[in-house]
C-alpha cells in the first residue's frame, strides 16, 4: 500500500523541518524534567478556546497558568471561576502583555481567524510553543510566515484541526489496486440561518476592547447584529464556511492524495442565496482544484437545508478501475467524537513540547498551511468573480469534463429546491487562477490576477502588522 502521489508525509515533514532548523529543537526556555508541568496559556476562549481550557485541565503534566481575551466579561468569568477552584490564573486583555510573561511555556489560541498568524509569530519570537486553531491563517502569505517563524525560532507549532486524519491513523489510497486517480469528490453539509440585517452601525459590547479585538483588521463600524461568532462571515475577520468547516474535508482529501504542494489551478463559484443579511461570504460554494500531476478535486459546500434536492457526493474517487469511497474519518466535523479527538490532539501537542521534537506532531504548522492554502485559493477565485446566469456558468464548467458538469447540475438543483429562482438569480463565477506553487502566488498579468494576489496577501492595521521578515 502506498500514497497516491508524492512522498510519505513523515519523510516529507522530516526533510522540510531539517532544512529549516532540525527536528530536535533547541532547549526549552527552561529545563523540563520528566515530571515538570508544561505551563500553558489560552488566548481567546469564549468559544472553541473554552474547550481548550477544559481539555487541557484533563491532561496530566499540564498546568493552565494564564488566559487572555479582549472581552473583559469573558475574562472575568473565567478568572472568578478559577478562584473558586483554588486555581491561580493570570488574566490579560492584551496578548502582547501575556507574551512577556516568563511563567508561560506554550499557548493555545482560538481567536477569530484574523489574529491567528500574528499571535503565532509573536509567540514563536517570545520563545513559546503554539497550538493554533484552524484555519491557521487569514491569508496565504501570512501562513508561510508562520511556518518560517516556527522554524527560525525552533518552536513546536501544532495545526489545531482536531479532525486531522493523522489523529486517528494514516489515510492511504491503494494505487496498485485503484490505478490512476482522475477525480475526487468531497463535500460539507452544514446548515446555517440568516444573521439578520441592520440599518446602521451597531454598538460594540461595552465589555470588549474593540482596538485589541480588531488587531490586524480594520477597526470599522460594526455592521451586524451579533458581535461574536458572526465575524466568520465578514472577509476582514473570517474566511467563510470554507475556512470554518470546509477545511476538515479538504485536509482529508489532500492527505489521502499525498499532496504536499499547492494545486496548479483553482476555480470557485457560488453565492449567498436566500439570506438577505449582512453576511459577506457565500453560503453555497463549489470549488474545483486541479493538481498537476494529480487528479481534479471537486468540493461542494452547502449551508442551506441539504435534505432538499439531490444529495452531495461525499468523499468518493474516480480512478482507472471505477469509483470507490475515499478513506477518511468517521462522522462530520463537530460531532460528539470530536471532543475526544480534541483532547488527543492537544495531548499530542503537549507531548511534542515536552520532547522538543516536531516530528512527533500529527499536524505540524506546515500541514496546516498547505491545507489552509486550499481555502484561500478557492475564496480568492470566488471574490474576484462576477455574476453570471446559470447557463453561462455551465458553459465555463463543461470544459472540465462530465464530472464537474454533473456536480454543477446537482448544485443548482439543490439551490432550486431551496427556493432559488435562476431566472431571476445569478451566481458568482470566479475565474480559473493559475498558481505558482513555489512562489505561492497566482501567475498572469491581468488586473484580475493582481486583485487575486492581493487577497492572498491581505493588509494590516498598525501596530498589528505581520512582519515581512519573521
Amino acid at each position: 500500500m502506498q500514497r497516491a502521489t508524492g512522498v510519505n508525509r513523515r519523510s516529507f515533514l522530516s526533510s522540510t523541518v531539517a532544512a529549516g532548523g532540525g527536528l530536535a529543537l533547541a532547549p526549552h526556555a527552561r529545563a523540563l524534567g520528566a515530571n515538570d508541568d508544561i505551563r500553558v496559556a489560552v488566548v481567546g476562549f469564549r468559544g472553541q478556546g473554552g474547550l481548550h481550557l477544559r481539555k487541557l485541565r484533563e491532561l496530566s503534566g499540564v498546568r493552565v497558568v494564564a488566559v487572555c481575551d479582549a472581552d473583559q466579561d469573558v475574562l472575568d468569568r473565567e478568572l472568578n471561576a478559577s478562584r473558586k477552584r483554588g486555581e491561580k490564573l493570570a488574566g490579560y486583555t492584551d496578548v502582547r502583555k501575556l507574551l512577556e510573561d516568563r511563567n508561560i511555556d506554550a499557548l493555545t489560541t482560538a481567536t477569530p481567524d484574523h489574529w491567528h498568524a500574528l499571535i503565532t509569530i509573536w509567540a514563536c519570537q517570545a520563545g513559546k510553543d503554539v497550538y493554533v486553531e484552524k484555519p491557521v491563517s487569514h491569508n496565504l502569505w501570512e501562513g508561510r510566515r508562520m511556518v518560517e517563524a516556527a522554524r527560525k525560532y525552533n518552536r513546536v507549532v501544532q495545526y489545531g484541526n482536531h479532525n486531522h486524519p493523522h489523529s486517528t491513523g494514516e489515510i492511504q489510497l491503494e494505487t496498485d489496486r485503484l490505478g490512476e486517480i482522475q477525480v475526487v469528490w468531497s463535500s460539507l453539509n452544514r446548515g446555517r440561518t440568516s444573521i439578520g440585517k441592520v440599518t446602521g452601525p451597531q454598538p460594540v459590547p461595552k465589555s470588549v476592547n474593540y482596538d485589541l479585538w480588531s488587531g490586524p483588521a480594520p477597526m470599522k463600524p460594526l455592521m451586524r447584529k451579533r458581535f461574536h461568532y458572526d465575524w466568520h462571515w465578514d472577509w476582514s475577520t473570517g474566511t467563510g464556511e470554507m475556512g470554518n468547516n470546509g477545511i476538515y474535508p479538504l485536509t482529508e482529501v489532500r492527505l489521502a492524495l499525498g499532496q504536499n504542494t499547492l494545486p496548479r489551478r483553482v476555480l470557485s463559484l457560488g453565492g449567498r442565496f436566500t439570506f438577505d443579511d449582512d453576511g459577506r461570504t457565500p453560503n453555497s460554494q463549489l470549488a474545483l482544484f486541479q493538481y498537476e500531476p494529480g487528479p481534479m478535486v471537486i468540493f461542494e459546500l452547502r449551508n442551506l437545508p441539504s435534505e432538499k434536492g439531490p444529495k452531495t457526493v461525499n468523499r468518493r474517487i474516480k480512478c482507472e478501475h471505477g469509483e470507490t469511497g475515499l478513506p477518511g474519518l468517521s462522522g462530520e466535523p463537530g460531532d460528539t467524537g470530536g471532543f475526544t479527538a480534541h483532547k488527543g490532539h492537544l495531548f499530542n501537542f503537549i507531548s511534542a513540547v515536552r520532547r522538543r521534537n516536531v516530528s512527533d506532531l500529527r499536524a505540524d504548522i506546515l500541514e496546516g498551511h498547505l491545507s489552509t492554502a486550499l481555502v484561500h485559493m478557492a475564496n480568492a477565485s470566488y471574490r474576484v468573480g462576477t455574476s453570471h446566469t446559470a447557463a453561462e456558468v455551465r458553459d465555463v464548467i463543461q470544459d472540465r469534463g462530465g464530472e464537474a458538469t454533473e456536480t454543477l447540475g446537482r448544485f443548482q438543483e439543490h439551490l432550486a429546491a431551496n427556493g432559488v429562482d435562476f431566472s431571476k438569480s445569478q451566481m458568482v463565477l470566479g475565474p480559473w487562477l493559475e498558481m505558482n506553487a513555489e512562489r505561492e502566488e497566482f501567475v498572469g498579468g491581468s488586473d484580475t490576477i493582481g486583485r487575486a494576489n492581493q487577497l492572498l496577501r491581505g493588509s494590516y492595521r498598525k501596530p498589528f502588522e505581520v512582519p515581512q521578515q519573521v
